[in-house]
């Protein structure tokens, strides 16, 4: 059975290998895809001359329910909708990910990390936008929104028919594999953080694996109202809890928080602060970001789609706090793993267990409090995940019954699996395919830009927003 699985995880690492040669080719260090993400936040921010901030304080408004009209389209509220698609945005890749970042490109990263979440912040009010608008509400009230809908209806309407029918075909696709790329690296760090903090289950890798994969299914059965309330309760919880442990190392380290600050500042400019150079550090960092905060996917996009209003900009404008909520984790956590130093000497391999080394610098027992985050963490984000890959299996297959009984069934395979699977692969996997999805959604927000700006213009001169 061993010699088995060990065939499987080498032909699995062959495609990944032959997929990424495509994807992260690289033009002047950086990996293809990941320039296309930088290139497109920072034309959006410029574009919509300077959205990600002027929308904020709006932003907060509508999430705190200001703006909710129940009689509204839709399956959820705002709030319910921005909780649902944080459950999904905010996972490990704000830990395990960001960690792996500071100990590759030194702390410099950190600094471009979040600079990529506030860039970013554009990126998604351009997608969320175009979702909202052409979003579409079966007789039963069940939402099907995101770049299925507008990469497909939109283009059309711009006389795109080609595009039209390749685009979202293509998004699924990449949609599809990044789901499950997703909640495998979600279920391996939360299997990998468990077998090491707690002695006893060493050698229970396939049964904390087979308890996540579980409990998932138990949502699962759902959909979005029940993935909407789990949110609602979870998606709180994971961020206060780990920020207050956070916080707890930061006050316990004070006296190194400025030297660390301006080590962040300092190295980010640093040709010597990674290996591979100051390209290298920015690869690595952007990489990690674009993972960690999704802006440009156009994932978090089908999770907005539900969300009841009639105004498609009151939703793109609550979806910029995902990326910035995100670029508040990730300064967070590069910030202790380098105030604590246990960035020194991690690998790629080491995942979250940089972060654990963090939490142990203030008590042999507080490692176990991140255990526990990370379990949140990742049990929130694969349901959160969960949700894209029922509609996008939905467009693949069709709605009938049978088919998405069988989609959670494989689903929950998947996340079983990527539990005892090596690190590095499923990390190398959920990135190939999660990125790609950026691909053919950019393509189609692109040729869409007039639309979502003229949307923007009209939504902030009829509600009086200052500019």
């Amino acid at each position: 059975m061993t010699g088995q699985f060990a065939a499987f995880e080498n032909g699995f690492k062959h495609l990944v290998d032959l997929l990424a040669s495509v994807l992260f080719y690289s033009i002047g260090g950086f990996p293809f895809i990941v320039l296309w993400l930088i290139i497109a936040s920072v034309f959006f921010t410029l574009y919509l001359r300077w959205v990600n901030f002027r929308l904020f304080s709006h932003a907060i408004k509508v999430a705190r329910g200001d703006y909710d009209r129940k009689e509204h389209a839709g399956e959820v509220s705002h709030l319910q909708a921005l909780l649902s698609a944080l459950s999904a945005t905010v996972g490990l890749g704000s830990i395990a990910g960001v960690s792996v970042a500071v100990a590759i490109g030194g702390p410099g990263a950190v600094f471009w990390i979040v600079l990529s979440g506030l860039f970013g912040m554009s990126s998604k009010f351009a997608e969320v936008t175009l979702s909202m608008c052409y979003r579409k509400i079966d007789k039963n009230g069940k939402v099907y929104g995101g770049p299925f809908q507008y990469l497909s209806d939109g283009l059309h309407e711009y006389g795109h028919p080609i595009l039209a029918g390749v685009l979202p075909l293509l998004f699924a696709v990449f949609c599809f594999g990044g789901v499950l790329g997703c909640i495998m690296f979600q279920s391996n760090q939360a299997v990998k953080i468990l077998t090491n903090t707690f002695t006893s289950l060493h050698d229970l890798d396939w049964l904390i694996s087979l308890l996540i994969a579980t409990l998932a299914f138990v949502v699962l059965i759902g959909s979005i109202k029940r993935i909407a309330r789990v949110a609602e309760a979870v998606v709180p919880l994971k961020g206060v809890l780990y920020l207050i442990c956070v916080i707890i190392i930061l006050l316990a380290n004070m006296g190194h928080i400025v030297p660390a600050l301006a080590d962040i500042v300092t190295q980010a400019f640093n040709p010597k602060a990674a290996s591979g150079g100051f390209i290298g550090m920015l690869a690595i960092s952007f990489k990690r970001a674009s993972f960690a905060n999704e802006a440009g996917f156009g994932s978090a996009t089908i999770t907005h789609s539900a969300a009841r209003t009639e105004e498609p900009v009151r939703e793109a404008s609550i979806a910029l706090l995902e990326p910035f909520f995100v670029a508040v984790i990730t300064l967070l956590t590069g910030l202790m793993v380098t105030v604590t130093g246990t960035y020194a000497g991690g690998s790629i391999s080491d995942g979250v267990m940089i972060a654990s080394r963090s939490f142990a610098t203030v008590s042999d027992w507080f490692p176990v409090m991140l255990a526990i985050n990370v379990c949140i963490f990742a049990y929130s984000t694969i349901i959160g995940w969960s949700y894209y890959g029922e509609i996008t299996w939905t467009y693949l297959f069709g709605k009938h019954p049978l088919g998405l009984q069988f989609y959670t069934l494989f689903f929950c395979i998947v996340t079983f699996l990527g539990g005892i699977m090596k690190f590095g692969l499923v990390l190398d996997f959920a990135d190939l395919l999660s990125l790609g999805m950026s691909l053919p959604n950019l393509i189609g927000v692109y040729i869409m830009r007039k639309r979502i700006k003229s949307e923007m213009e009209l939504y902030i001169s009829k509600y009086g927003i200052s500019n």
